[in-house]
């Protein structure tokens, strides 16, 4: 275990986490854990991910000391892939089973669930996406928030998104409160401009870095990058909404550390623990090579409070039925696409 480099705010340790958290940390003095842990999949992955059945038993020794090192007030955000049985278009419920354990075991508080939509995101599994054409794509990640207690420090107000132009309209044209017919209630302050929205559980978010100031500072240093790496955007919601200036948040499992370089970025206190001395060299290129040619990640999440998005700001995702038309459809496959088709892939 060794500091591999410091600033006046925080440091990246290369080492076991559990000896890093044990080592450098006191009960009840991290405001945040913000973190990406090796997914349970089925197919190993160079970073070292733990097998779906093994996952929750590894997993518990890190659950017990992130309760023991979080305030009262504090929070624990993970972001966790699903993964596929072997051999089966079905999928592995090892994240439902961790998250039961951390509340029901450790004693955590499921403060709310989240999903990470990668829009960018590749068709897989391909034999089962568009091969067998039996799954549609796996395009999100669940991202659990969790805390030691049902009241934990949080704002949405800074979080907040611009209104896009139909909002704008709305607002400018007025809207009639009325019953919905699902019973919901729509008065007239639904009409009032806040200033800005407040945004859903869904985090649309395009993991596509190509030419940031860490990918280069790799190549340029002869590294390989992290192969399973979250955009900066991701860490920037969650250290916005749930910490303050100052506060101390940490990542156990660092990887290329862009929680710790967002925490920098807004001066709060940080811990970055990595493994990987590979890893942890290429992570010290997010504090020294300056900012990013890529907007996405260096820009920052959130502009003006105040701003008016247009709607081409916004992710688009196409309603169910919008290439629908008529009743023809080719038969479904009686087997439910167990036979892998001889032919080559259709349309």
């Amino acid at each position: 275990m060794k500091q591999a480099y410091h600033t006046a705010l925080g440091q990246i340790v290369e080492g076991d986490s559990l000896e890093v958290l044990a080592a450098k940390l006191k009960p009840g003095t991290v405001d945040l854990i913000m973190t990406s842990p090796p997914y349970g999949l089925v197919r190993k992955k160079e970073y070292g991910n733990v097998d779906a059945e093994s996952y929750v038993d590894w997993f518990k020794p890190f659950g017990k000391e992130f309760k023991r090192v979080l305030k009262p007030t504090g929070s624990l955000v993970i972001d966790i892939g699903g993964a596929w049985n072997r051999g089966l278009p079905t999928r592995s419920l090892y994240h439902f089973e961790l998250l039961l354990m951390l509340c029901k075991e450790i004693g955590f508080h499921l403060a709310q669930e989240f999903l990470w939509w990668n829009p960018a995101k590749l068709p897989t599994p391909a034999e089962w996406v568009t091969v067998r054409r039996v799954r549609v794509k796996d395009a999100v990640n669940f991202v659990w928030w969790l805390s030691p207690t049902p009241w934990p420090k949080a704002s949405n107000r800074r979080v907040l998104q611009p209104y896009s132009e139909s909002m704008q309209s709305l607002l400018k044209n007025g809207y009639k409160a009325k019953l919905r017919p699902s019973g919901h209630d729509i008065s007239d302050k639904f009409s009032r401009d806040n200033g800005a929205a407040i945004p859903p559980n869904l985090l649309a978010l395009a993991h596509t870095e190509s030419n940031s100031a860490y990918l280069r500072f790799c190549k340029a240093s002869g590294l390989k990058p992290h192969p399973a790496r979250f955009p900066e955007a991701l860490p920037e919601y969650f250290i916005r909404m749930l910490t303050d200036r100052g506060d101390f948040v940490i990542d156990p499992f660092a990887g290329s550390c862009p929680t710790g370089a967002v925490a920098e970025r807004l001066h709060r206190r940080w811990l970055c623990s990595e493994i990987s001395a590979d890893y942890v060299a290429g992570a010290i290129g997010r504090f020294t090579s300056g900012p990013s040619e890529d907007s996405d990640e260096d820009a920052g999440l959130f502009q003006d409070s105040g701003a008016i998005a247009s709607d081409g700001d916004y992710y688009r995702i196409p309603r169910p039925g919008i290439l629908w038309n008529g009743a023809k459809e080719s038969p479904l496959p009686a087997d439910g696409g167990k036979k892998r088709p001889k032919s080559k892939r259709g349309s």
